[in-house]
């Protein structure tokens, strides 16, 4: 809701060679290696490979996905016609003082294909004191291994009820990379990861998250729950600052809240309806999310313009 193998080097004397030149030869290479610093030899078979831009296991570039639409993460789940409504508050961007919040997050049954995985919409309206703030579709896909990731988003904002600006950003296009929604296994003490990255030229979206709690139990209107994973999502550039969202087993996000002297828009939301949409309803937010997809080609052409269009699953 917020709104990251090495060749050994072999070295074979050859026969004829003096043992004066094996010795020249030997220190030239010693000399060299002390010169190149603690990095030299990075290139050899023991050396170890590069992390993932997400920092943890899952790569994407490796993963395969055989499902990716069914989505099905013990803590995201993630099924077409499901809508989650939060209501709440925060303190918006150059006030001081708490505005209601209420947030709407359908997933449709639309998919869209992006770096060559067909990925699931999901579409979220934020509404600050009763106005539209922003709308947005973003684009979910869950791997073979049970990684749920995020390939991209297109969010519309609005000022006063006008449209403002559509930072979009899809993995693949303009330096932009998907990122992990969540893990198939978090767990503490585990390393942070990359929920996806587009740079500052362009969307300027380089959020984190790590496992913060497990074990949890909360209370929303909807239920209590109990064996709630709490997560802290920050930004690097933004010491301080954490946004906290709790995740129910078999439900998704139920609570989101924050701590860090630093965090400004402090929002507290929690979920207060979770329903299965009529079929009439589900017509409705299909056509919402491709009405959004196609708008996009005009207000972000240069990160959408390469990407197929939306359809029906």
């Amino acid at each position: 809701m917020r709104r990251a193998v090495s060749s050994p080097d072999r070295r074979t004397a050859r026969g004829g060679l003096y043992l004066g030149l094996v010795f020249v030869l030997g220190l030239a290479a010693m000399l060299l290696a002390l010169l190149a610093g603690p990095n030299a030899g990075a290139d050899r078979a023991d050396a170890k490979p590069a992390p993932s831009p997400t920092g943890s296991k899952a790569d994407f570039k490796r993963a395969q996905f055989a499902n990716p639409t069914t989505i099905n993460n013990r803590w995201l789940p993630l099924k077409p016609g499901t809508q989650r409504v939060y209501e709440g508050t925060a303190i918006p961007e150059g006030e001081t003082k708490r505005s209601a919040r209420r947030v709407v997050s359908t997933t449709t049954d639309v998919g869209k294909v992006i770096a060559g995985v067909r990925t699931l919409v999901v579409v979220e309206k934020d509404f600050t004191a009763g106005q539209l703030g922003e709308a947005e579709i973003a684009f979910f896909a869950q791997d073979n291994a049970g990684n749920v990731w995020l390939l991209g988003e297109y969010p519309e904002e609005f000022e006063d009820g006008k449209f403002a600006d559509a930072p979009a950003w899809i993995a693949g296009q303009k330096g932009a990379r998907a990122g992990v929604a969540m893990p198939a296994n978090p767990r503490p003490g585990g390393p942070d990861y990359s929920q996806g990255f587009a740079p500052p030229s362009g969307a300027d979206f380089n959020d984190r998250a790590r496992v913060h709690k497990t074990g949890q139990r909360t209370c929303t209107p909807v239920k209590c729950y109990k064996n709630v994973l709490v997560t802290e999502e920050f930004e690097p550039g933004a010491p301080g600052a954490f946004q906290l969202k709790y995740y129910a087993p078999g439900v998704g996000n139920v609570r989101v809240g924050w701590r860090g002297p630093n965090e400004e828009e402090k929002e507290k939301l929690e979920l207060t309806s979770l329903k299965r949409l009529s079929p009439q309803a589900m017509a409705k937010v299909r056509k919402e999310a491709l009405a959004l997809d196609k708008r996009a080609y005009k207000r972000s052409g240069e990160v959408y313009g390469k990407t197929q269009p939306a359809k029906p699953l």
